[in-house]
């Protein structure tokens, strides 16, 4: 009888408490959007169940937790805390963007630079709710809508704080069907949705084989911080474009940036422990992402809005919301609401250089606050 009592008090059914069902029912939540409603099951798959192994109840001391040294999850968490992933990921996504429409219309990148404007309001906002400066600027940062940068900067200023910075970026970056259409409709007037771009001029192959080159030497000589972001995020994108490296460029944008996401996810959600997690500080990390969130989508409307004042040729404001790093989430939903006026207005390929020019923003902010917050 004494064994079994203390085999029973050893069980995740006895060492469980309240925090730990209420991660695990948001752990489900996530798997069930990612698999029943598809938002974002690259992303919330992964962290969903990341988010369950995370709060499964266990002994303390035997090596078993995330935040228990030599533990498993351990190590493989070790690439959320360096920064490692992030990197990993902007490799891929280098290897996989495409720059020549940015490049066909390169006023386009203002609207990238514009919606940035969520980071610095939401950086001043949680100043003045009591952050500190660091923790401050690894919230404002959800504001990019970048999953990835938010984590690498996390990381760098303030480690306490992953889980929930994670969990808030890419919550919202999955939520991108219902948080930006109706702020692109309340912005806008139907004959501002109605408004058709122009084909974009052919780019020559030695335009967009220069432009990682060039691009690498303004943003990260502008921002030395960023170098481990856009870096990687440059090269794959120059492995693309030569065209001699195919092998080295399929690799980056598959298996390689598959591996870390993968890793990426699912240790992330592992950290959500309940005792870890719930606090008052992760429900005002929640509110603020979605004010960040939202600022940078109406910034970014709200500046093609006041460029059409100065432009004989007018831009479509819907493109402005794609200017937040969401890769191609957000690019995808402004094409679908400039669909919804006009069935006929194909505006996907403009706002993919919207949406290519915000990661470069955002990873350019993140550089920046890492510089001055350190």
């Amino acid at each position: 009888m004494e064994l079994f009592l203390q085999f029973i008090s050893n069980t995740g059914f006895f060492l469980a408490e309240y925090r730990n069902f209420v991660m695990i029912g948001i752990g489900s939540l996530f798997v069930y959007l990612a698999i029943a409603k598809e938002y974002e099951p690259l992303l919330l798959l992964p962290i969903g169940f990341g988010v369950l192994i995370g709060n499964i109840p266990f002994f303390k001391g035997f090596g078993l937790g995330i935040y228990e040294q030599n533990s498993v999850l351990h190590y493989l968490y070790f690439g959320v805390t360096t920064g490692v992933y992030p990197s990993i990921v902007f490799l891929g996504l280098g290897a996989m963007t495409d720059f020549s429409s940015l490049l066909a219309r390169p006023k386009l990148m203002l609207l990238g630079a514009a919606a940035q404007t969520g980071i610095w309001a939401t950086l001043l906002s949680a100043m003045a709710l009591g952050f500190t400066s660091k923790e401050a600027a690894s919230i404002a940062i959800i504001g990019g809508a970048d999953g990835p940068t938010s984590i690498f900067l996390t990381a760098k200023l303030a480690p306490h704080l992953i889980g929930p910075i994670a969990i808030a970026a890419y919550s919202y970056m999955a939520l991108i069907p219902i948080i930006q259409p109706p702020i692109m409709r309340l912005l806008t007037s139907r004959e501002e949705r109605l408004i058709r771009m122009p084909e974009p001029r052919p780019v020559s192959k030695k335009e967009v084989m220069i432009f990682p080159v060039v691009g690498l030497f303004l943003c990260c000589f502008l921002a030395p911080a960023s170098i481990p972001l856009l870096g990687p995020f440059f090269f794959g994108n120059i492995m693309k474009e030569s065209g001699v490296v195919d092998r080295l460029a399929n690799t980056a944008r598959t298996a390689v940036i598959d591996t870390a996401t993968i890793f990426l996810g699912l240790t992330v959600g592992a950290s959500t422990q309940g005792d870890v997690f719930l606090n008052a500080k992760s429900v005002g990390i929640f509110l603020l992402g979605a004010v960040a969130f939202s600022i940078a989508t109406a910034s970014g409307v709200i500046f093609a809005k006041i460029m059409n004042l100065f432009m004989k040729e007018k831009i479509n404001p819907l493109l402005g919301a794609a200017g937040v790093s969401a890769v191609p989430g957000s690019a995808r939903e402004v094409h679908l609401v400039g669909l919804k006026e006009d069935p006929t207005n194909f505006l996907l390929m403009h706002a993919m250089a919207c949406n290519s020019s915000g990661v470069i923003g955002s990873a350019v902010c993140a550089g920046i606050l890492w510089s001055f917050m350190m």
